[in-house]
């Protein structure tokens, strides 16, 4: 039986949940909010660091709660970001856990990126790394 009523939105908690999952068990976590917090955090932040097609055609691979996620609060206009340097891009993932002293704001992003290229295409998360600079790049799995 269905939890929803409707196939795309249990479809999409399932997935989400196993996105979750995985940030959670990267870092030993059993904190969901924590998870969702790092995953919502590095996602955005990347988001402002894409053209808006690249932006869109990532967002093509998400599931459909996290394609949310990715595009709440969204202002094209001035993007992208020109960051350069993996700690500038880093610093916005910071700003997001500034309450949180036990995190690690590089590892979050790192462990996030990974997350995403797991359940990308090859082709997109190859895409990802030929658009972004060089030290953010090296934030991503080989």
């Amino acid at each position: 039986m269905s939890a929803t009523g409707l196939e795309v939105f249990d479809s999409t908690i399932q997935t989400t949940n196993i996105w979750l999952n995985d940030v959670m068990r990267e870092f030993g976590w059993t904190d969901r909010h924590k998870a969702f917090h790092a995953l919502r955090s590095v996602l955005q932040t990347l988001r402002d660091r894409l053209s808006v097609n690249e932006a869109a055609q990532l967002s093509a691979q998400l599931p459909l709660l996290i394609r949310g996620v990715f595009f709440e609060g969204w202002h094209p206009s001035d993007k992208p970001r020109k960051e350069r340097h993996w700690d500038q891009f880093v610093a916005h993932v910071s700003e997001s856990f500034a309450l949180d002293t036990e995190v690690d704001p590089t590892e979050i992003t790192r462990v996030v990126l990974r997350v995403l290229c797991r359940h990308v295409a090859q082709g997109e998360a190859d895409s990802l790394r030929r658009v972004l600079p060089a030290e953010i790049r090296e934030l991503m799995p080989a």
